[in-house]
């Protein structure tokens, strides 16, 4: 399958070094983007869309989030900057949650730990909805593959 991610990097130059919890979130949303992902670039300007596989590059500069696109070989084929505005919130909210879960799996039962669990999935999900409107015209996502990305985009924005 050609609509597809193939690598991944992250550009975390100039961020605050991530936490533990934060570090195994960014390696989970890679192992899992990388395993299984729908990804695709449409036709612009009167031009078919480059074929993939794709390699990315996500960074954050100037307070947007940069995502650098290439053909598998490493051949530039689109950029795009989206404005983080409409993520901040909801980023909040997700590390809020998360920060929530870690403690709550340290010292408590299993019930509890599952509720915050689907609070946080429950954000995770407004997080992809969010992504996937954002990339509207600039690239086509599954949910499964917006969820892991938002999760990249919150790692982005750690400290």
């Amino acid at each position: 399958m050609t609509d597809r991610i193939c690598a991944i990097e992250i550009d975390d130059t100039g961020l605050a070094p991530p936490t533990p919890e934060i570090e195994q979130e960014r390696r989970v949303a890679v192992f899992d983007l990388l395993e299984e992902n729908s990804f695709a670039l449409p036709p612009r300007d009167g031009q078919p869309a480059p074929p993939g596989p794709y390699r990315l590059n996500l960074a954050i500069r100037d307070g947007r989030l940069v995502v650098d696109i290439a053909s598998e070989t490493g051949e530039p084929l689109r950029a795009f900057h989206l404005s983080l505005g409409p993520f901040r919130q909801v980023v909040k909210d997700y590390f809020q949650i998360c920060e929530s879960y870690f403690e709550a799996v340290k010292r408590l039962p299993p019930s509890q730990i599952e509720a915050i669990d689907m609070a946080r999935r429950g954000i995770h999900d407004e997080g992809a909805r969010v992504l996937i409107e954002r990339l509207e015209d600039k690239a086509v996502v599954d949910r499964a593959t917006a969820r892991r990305l938002f999760t990249l985009i919150c790692v982005l924005h750690w400290g």
